[in-house]
């Protein structure tokens, strides 16, 4: 039977033994640890406070032993020569042309996103294809659940101009859905029932994903070598960003993003993940196997699964075939977010949906890889409310030992107090392999650089050694405010509390001082009163947490500087966070910065890309298009409705755009008889009216 092969394979015995090795290695250093925890407390974890702080502790030694085995599994991986397992180890079938029949598209699901950015991605991927004579072998469609409506309008016109440019009609396609049911998961389960049939694979893309054809068409090539393959996940090389706090991420991600993404594929072979993009899926599976139902129940932890990849690769594991991380492929790009409060508002979105896993973990048929992987998912957030509470604990505990009068007489009767005594040996112990867990993927991500000859990508070792230090610092100063704010999506999720599902932020603008104030406010307020209460009460402990309250306190301004351009390339000028792509441009993106440059104020009649609604009024070639692709008008409309729209119309050509609200002008848009009448209208009106209300200025 078909979708049992994965049966026969025999990676699945390799995975089973090496993830029981990692049980041990995890486990057994965790009790060690716990044991010396509770030893270090003064009542030796009797009371329940103190068991409390062991059980929690515990939990997180736990986790982030999983991080600092699967970095040394990764390193080890990076350092072989060879990798029997890697599923890009496909021999001569890399050579092999594509068979005829096959044909892949790359989907581009967006939402309110900036479309002329978009297209430069797409102009970019489409030329490197060009360049190896392989683009008839693809095609590329543009998946809208854009609402606003002048990026809806500003879409369609820079598709046209993008197919235009490269001559790709009928190969670049545009599709927007009026109904955004089920986000991104739900636009492409809607492009598969529409065009699913008519291609073998499928590679799923995010707004700002970019990807060489030379990888997309080897991704092609595995997966024709490869039947019983899935999924394909690529590992994104982050690019793209020049904000402070951005290059530090885009230079963790290149420096020791490799070696942790090859653990990743040590521990689970063909059991891995999929991110939801820069991956290449096989289409007829994914629909037969992989729909996603709602949950029961209400929202936050019901309804609509927000984060559907995890799900999906389950799902496409379930039916039988494999699910792989190609680790070592290169040419695929990805941005990050370029502020502090970006990154924590897309936490926020990936929270709740994260935690909605744990509704998964003991669905029938799932393989324990994946249900792993679902608590993984869950951990990454809940792992921040349990450092939360544990800092709580242990604070409570210090308080108490302050306040608390101690009383060393024994409860039976006796001349001598029983003096506590203090070993500090286990505190050490202690205190040491934390720091081994925590910095030794650090030194190991430095030694890979150096061993693979890649240390003047990076700027040079003396530059090298600086930005890992630069990123230590900052991330240790960082991760008390991400806490923090972790903590609190976590909690509002359990509670039940919705969270909104807004657009990412994709440019480069810098946080402002009333809105750093008002995300990080709390928590600097936080930081100064734990700060005195510990400094009054039990001066030791206040040393002890000084970072923590230190990082609180100081959010503020961290949030503000590490958004600024200017710092980020001042140090850039400094060689400190450097990656391979800001050392050589790849020529996807130096496409991406040609194709921008064309598009600077390319609107007639003065007006603005950004200005979608007045194009699609004003503009006769734009007017044409969206009428286009509206289709023909419906036969008939309800008069009340018909009497809004005439109304809408009047009031349009009054008081111009601005009169209008967003709910009106998408009305419009979609009554192409009444957007072609308001067109004409325009063009009616004075010279000095078309200038007053619709900011239009004709060339003389």
């Amino acid at each position: 039977m078909k979708t049992r092969e994965f049966l026969n394979e025999p990676w699945r015995k390799v995975a089973a033994r090496r993830r029981m090795l990692l049980l041990i290695l995890v486990l057994v250093p965790s009790l060690i640890a716990t044991s010396m925890m509770g030893s270090l407390l003064p009542h030796r974890g009797s009371t329940l406070l103190e068991l409390s702080i062991i059980i929690v502790y515990g939990i997180l030694f736990i986790w982030i032993s999983l991080g600092f085995w699967t970095a040394l599994a990764g390193f080890w991986t990076l350092l072989k020569r060879y990798d029997k397992f890697a599923v890009t180890h496909t021999q001569s079938s890399l050579d092999a042309p594509i068979r005829s029949q096959i044909k892949t598209a790359i989907l581009f699901p967006i939402c309110n996103e900036d479309p002329e950015r978009i297209m430069a991605g797409i102009f970019a991927i489409w030329h490197s294809l060009q360049r190896l004579g392989a683009a008839e072998r693809f095609a590329i469609h543009i998946l809208s659940d854009s609402h606003d409506p002048d990026r809806w309008v500003q879409e369609e016109a820079a598709w046209h101009q993008l197919c235009t440019d490269l001559d790709a009609h009928g190969q670049i396609f545009y599709r927007r859905r009026r109904i955004n049911l089920k986000r991104k998961s739900g636009n492409v389960a809607d492009f598969c029932r529409r065009y699913g049939a008519h291609y073998t694979y499928m590679i799923v893309f995010d707004a700002d994903s970019v990807m060489s054809g030379e990888t997309l068409v080897r991704m092609v090539r595995i997966m024709e070598r490869k039947r019983n393959v899935g999924i394909l996940q690529t590992a994104p090389a982050c690019t793209g960003r020049e904000t402070f706090i951005a290059r530090a991420q885009q230079f963790a991600n290149r420096a020791f993003g490799p070696m942790y993404t090859a653990g990743l594929h040590h521990w689970f072979l063909g059991d891995a993940q999929f991110w939801g993009h820069n991956a290449i899926i096989r289409v007829k599976p994914f629909m037969d196997h992989c729909a996603l139902s709602r949950l029961p129940g209400k929202p936050p932890l019901g309804g609509d699964i927000l984060s559907h990849d995890f799900v999906e690769s389950a799902l496409m594991r379930r039916a039988g075939y494999s699910v792989w991380l190609a680790y070592d492929l290169e040419g695929s790009y990805e941005e990050v977010p370029p502020t502090l409060l970006s990154e924590l508002k897309r936490d926020r979105r990936w929270c709740q949906g994260n935690l909605q896993h744990l509704r998964l973990v003991f669905t029938r048929g799932i393989f324990p890889g994946h249900r792993v992987l679902f608590l993984n998912g869950v951990m990454s957030y809940g792992s921040a409310l349990l450092w939360f509470l544990f800092l709580t604990l242990a604070t409570t505990e210090a308080l108490v030992k302050a306040l608390v009068q101690p009383d060393y007489f024994t409860p039976d009767k006796t001349l001598f107090p029983v003096w506590p005594v203090w070993d500090p040996r286990p505190g050490i112990s202690l205190l040491i392999a934390t720091a081994l867990i925590l910095f030794l993927p650090k030194v190991c991500g430095l030694l890979l650089v150096l061993i693979k000859g890649r240390r003047k990508q990076f700027g040079g070792f003396f530059a090298l050694c600086g930005s890992i230090m630069f990123e230590v610092i900052l991330s240790t100063l960082l991760a008390p405010v991400r806490m923090l704010f972790h903590s609190k999506y976590v909690f509002l999720t359990l509670l039940g509390l919705g969270i909104g599902w807004g657009t990412q932020q994709r440019d480069d603008s810098s946080t402002r001082l009333w809105e750093a104030i008002r995300f990080h406010g709390s928590g600097t307020l936080l930081g100064l009163v734990w700060g005195f209460a510990l400094f009054q009460i039990n001066r030791v402990f206040f040393w002890w947490a000084s970072p923590l309250i230190l990082s609180l306190v100081l959010s503020i301004p961290v949030s503000m500087l590490t958004s600024k351009l200017g710092m980020g390339r001042f140090f850039r000028k400094l060689r400190i966070f450097m990656t391979p792509e800001e050392k050589t441009l790849p020529r996807e993106y130096q496409d991406i910065q040609d194709y921008l440059a064309t598009r600077q104020n390319s609107c007639p009649f003065d007006l603005q890309l950004e200005d979608g609604f007045s194009r699609a009024a004003v503009d006769p070639k734009i007017n044409a298009l969206h009428l286009a692709l509206l289709g023909p008008s419906p036969r008939s409309l309800a008069k009340e409705i018909a009497t809004r729209r005439n109304t809408l119309v009047d009031k349009a050509l009054a008081l111009g755009p601005c009169g209008l609200s967003k709910k009106e002008k998408k009305e419009l848009l979609y009554d192409p008889e009444r957007m072609a009448r308001l067109h004409d209208k325009i063009w009616d009106l004075s010279e000095e009216d078309l200038s007053k209300t619709w900011n239009v200025r004709l060339q003389p």
